[in-house]
C-alpha cells in the first residue's frame, strides 16, 4: 500500500469513527484533496469533480468541506482573497505564494516550531497557534516574465 493509499484510509477510518457516512461525493473530495499539490478552492474542486458527479453542487463540496475541517482532516487557508484554499497536509508546515499566480507551495522549516514557545515567554500569551506566509514568484512565473 502506497504512502497516499494510507492516508486515504487513515481518513476514511477517521470519518468512520467520527459518524460521518462515506458518500461516493464525500470520497471523491477527499480523494481530490488528498492527491492535490495546488490547496484548491471549493470552486476548484467541483470543476475537477463535476464531470464524474454532474448532479454534485458547489454546495454539496463546501458541506463536505465543513465537514473535514470539523474533524480535522482538512485546514482552510484564508490569504485575504475571495476564496479559502483546502490543505489535506495538516501537520505543521508554512506556505509560499506566488504573487502572480496565486500558486501555494508547502514547506516546513523546523528552526521556527519554538517561536511559540518563545511568544509565550515574552508576552504572557497563551499561544493557541500560528502561521507564516512568504510571497515571491514562482520559478514558472519568472519564466513568463523573462519572454
Amino acid at each position: 500500500m502506497t504512502v497516499s493509499e494510507e492516508r486515504m484510509q487513515e481518513a476514511l477510518a477517521t470519518l468512520k469513527s467520527s459518524g460521518v457516512r462515506i458518500t461516493p461525493q464525500r470520497h471523491a473530495v477527499l480523494e481530490y484533496l488528498m492527491h492535490s499539490m495546488n490547496h484548491p478552492t471549493a470552486d476548484e474542486i467541483y470543476k475537477a469533480l463535476e464531470d464524474k458527479f454532474p448532479n454534485m453542487s458547489v454546495a454539496t463540496i463546501y458541506n463536505n468541506l465543513r465537514v473535514f475541517l470539523d474533524i480535522g482532516l482538512v485546514r482552510e487557508l484564508t490569504y485575504g482573497d475571495s476564496s479559502s484554499r483546502f490543505d489535506c497536509n495538516t501537520s505543521d508546515h508554512y506556505h509560499i505564494i506566488c504573487n502572480s499566480c496565486g500558486k501555494i507551495v508547502d514547506f516546513h522549516y523546523p528552526a521556527l516550531d519554538e517561536v511559540e514557545q518563545l511568544a509565550e515567554q515574552v508576552t504572557g500569551f497563551n499561544v493557541s497557534h500560528h502561521r507564516m506566509e512568504v510571497y515571491g514568484t514562482c520559478e514558472n512565473c519568472q519564466n513568463n516574465q523573462r519572454h
